[in-house]
């Protein structure tokens, strides 16, 4: 096993080829300990090099809605009234700490999302 930091872009490709040939190795073998730590440091190069934007917070509830099958009526049972509903959907009304934690337990949506300016 010789496992080192994937510093580059050549590095990151030699490290992908290298977890396809080793992919099918089982756990507590050699390799399935090589393919473990070599994916931990794909997945830190691919997050500081390639990092995923958090969705929009109105967009998050609309896509989750979707999802779930819910409409605004729905939404309007999670956030207590049907005017809120509409009004956070068409971006009039911002989101509260209250109306974050219904959404954050209703619609399981991170926190995180919820948060956000927009």
């Amino acid at each position: 096993m010789n496992i080192q930091l994937i510093k580059s872009e050549n590095d990151y490709n030699q490290a992908l080829k290298r977890l396809e040939l080793i992919f099918d190795a089982k756990k507590g073998t050699e390799q399935g300990d090589e393919l473990e730590v070599l994916g931990m440091l794909i997945d830190q190069y691919e997050n500081e090099h390639f990092p995923i934007e958090l969705p929009d917070p109105i967009e998050a509830i609309k896509f989750r809605m979707e999802q779930m099958g819910y409409n605004q009526n729905d939404l309007a049972k999670i956030l207590g009234f049907k005017s809120r509903a509409s009004e956070v959907l068409n971006r009039k009304r911002k989101l509260s700490l209250e109306m974050i934690r219904q959404l954050h337990i209703g619609l399981n949506i991170p926190t995180d999302v919820l948060i956000q300016t927009y």
